[in-house]
């Protein structure tokens, strides 16, 4: 009697995402044990992440550090400049790096935050004087010596910033972790004049005691986020006279580089996850407003390990929210044009990240930070240098747990890969030795109307194609067991790889 042959369609391996929460036999096959230094492409697809390019060609005031903030400074007339810190000084260019520090303003850390107000580009770090720059000045200065400075003390030197409704607002302090200061309309040298002011909560924190982490600003509210509760303000235009709006106990923020708006609702890292603000408040911190539930743990054991800080960015033109353990080099690539059913992101990682800050600029480019200094997120290569892409199932069953499977085919079909290496590996019942099977993709090049329209005897005829090449290939297979592991790696090294589908064929055995 002739054995049962089965097959198994992963269209869209991954298209949900990595999951290492659920038991492995339980998950739906569009879930990736693995997926790393990967993205959801535009048409669900798993896909290579695109590279680094440095542009950066002096960096000699950086020295052997890492950038660890880059931003845009853009002046009411459109004109722009990038400024950037690392190696204890203020920095500003691109190609090359050029110390802005001001004369005998000593710095012994990077941990600013810097913001765009009012045509000046403002400096705050905890403990330090605030520092400002503007067209006008030609140059970083402290902010007690621009004209007009007033209330300029040790007591707002905050660690925290955000420009919002017309004033700059600052907030943990050195020996004040309960109180907001904010500034003069349009004035962010003013902190004591006009309409500027303070507001103590110490008293309104829902648990009775917390330590601002990070503020936000969102439809009129002032969003105060403490280390485990969240406080919110609404009139936050008229800061005089704006009340408390509603409090939340037991979420909080873990550091204030992972605050990002997305232009419709605030996202930030908790102790247990990224969260989103808006279904936070709805929910009142139900677990269903966790939007990375398919790798909990993984994030909380990171956040736990985590010795040096976060880097995290939003990009709407890339369709993510990129997480960064920079201490751990791994960061997380969160997919923000949907969620699953559980309320959570479609997630991938990559491992080895080098990436120490971010910024968007204001035409939708992706600038990164590293030791190198500042890069563009562009192409696919790091800088030159291969990078490694990784696939892997969760173990599937055929339907049935019970019986043995013995794989004879792997149909993979990827989209890209040009000259690439592939790597098909399998394994059964949970092992880690992973059987492997390769071959090389061919050196495609997409033709597109009136190039190479015409074909000569050396060079024929290209067919006219939309530029993505595919590739299918029929892979033999050997071995058996109850549950099956397929994976595949590729070195990305100039040219995008897409993984459209793979298709298992197996041999159903008898039960064991």
């Amino acid at each position: 009697m002739a054995q049962e042959l089965r097959s198994i369609n992963l269209v869209a391996p991954a298209f949900k995402g990595i999951n290492t929460e659920d038991s492995p036999l339980a998950q739906d096959p569009s879930f990736a044990e693995i997926a790393d230094n990967a993205v959801i492409d535009k048409r669900g697809r798993i896909a290579a992440r695109k590279g680094y390019d440095v542009i950066t060609t002096n960096k000699t005031v950086l020295g052997t550090a890492a950038l660890r903030a880059i931003r845009e400074f853009r002046d009411n007339a459109g004109n722009s400049k990038i400024f950037s810190v690392g190696n204890n000084k203020i920095i500003s260019g691109t190609t090359t790096l050029v110390d802005e520090t001001p004369g005998s303003y000593t710095i012994t850390a990077d941990n600013w935050k810097m913001v765009d107000f009012n045509d000046s580009m403002y400096f705050f770090q905890r403990g330090y004087q605030p520092l400002v720059y503007s067209n006008a000045s030609g140059a970083v200065e402290t902010l007690s010596s621009v004209s007009g400075a007033a209330g300029v003390t040790t007591a707002m030197y905050g660690n925290e910033v955000i420009a919002a409704y017309g004033r700059l607002w600052t907030a943990d302090f050195t020996n004040n972790k309960s109180t907001v200061y904010w500034s003069d309309l349009l004035i962010g040298h003013d902190w004591s004049g006009g309409t500027s002011g303070s507001i103590d909560i110490s008293k309104v924190w829902p648990d009775g005691y917390d330590e601002i982490v990070a503020l936000a600003a969102h439809n009129g509210m002032l969003i105060i986020f403490g280390q485990h509760s969240i406080v919110v303000y609404q009139g936050a235009e008229a800061p005089a006279t704006m009340s408390l709006m509603d409090t939340v106990a037991g979420v909080g923020c873990v550091d204030r580089d992972t605050v990002q708006h997305t232009g419709t609702d605030v996202i930030f890292l908790s102790h247990t996850g990224l969260r989103s603000f808006g279904r936070t408040i709805q929910e009142k911190s139900m677990p269903i407003s966790t939007l990375s539930r398919t790798i909990t743990k993984d994030i909380i054991g990171l956040i736990q390990g985590e010795t040096e800080f976060f880097r995290t960015i939003y990009s709407p033109e890339e369709n993510f929210y990129l997480l960064t353990f920079v201490g751990q080099n791994t960061t997380f690539c969160f997919d923000v044009r949907g969620t699953l059913e559980d309320g959570s992101y479609r997630v991938t990682r990559w491992p080895g990240s080098v990436f120490t800050a971010y910024e968007r600029l204001t035409d939708g480019t992706l600038y990164v930070g590293t030791t190198d200094g500042i890069s563009e997120y562009k192409d696919y290569s790091d800088n030159g240098s291969s990078y490694r892409f990784k696939y892997f199932s969760p173990s599937l069953t055929f339907g049935d747990v019970s019986r043995l499977k013995i794989l004879k085919k792997i149909k993979p079909t990827l989209v890209g890969a040009n000259s690439a290496t592939v790597f098909m590996k399998f394994a059964y019942d949970f092992g880690t030795s992973y059987r492997t099977t390769e071959f090389t993709v061919g050196n495609q090049q997409p033709a597109f109307f009136n190039v190479n329209e015409f074909g000569t005897n050396s060079s024929p005829l290209s067919e006219f194609t939309g530029g993505e090449l595919t590739n299918q290939r029929s892979l033999n297979a050997v071995g058996s067991g109850t549950t099956v592991v397929v994976g595949l790696e590729s070195d990305i090294n100039g040219f995008a790889l897409s993984l459209q589908e793979i298709n298992l064929l197996a041999l159903i055995g008898k039960t064991l």
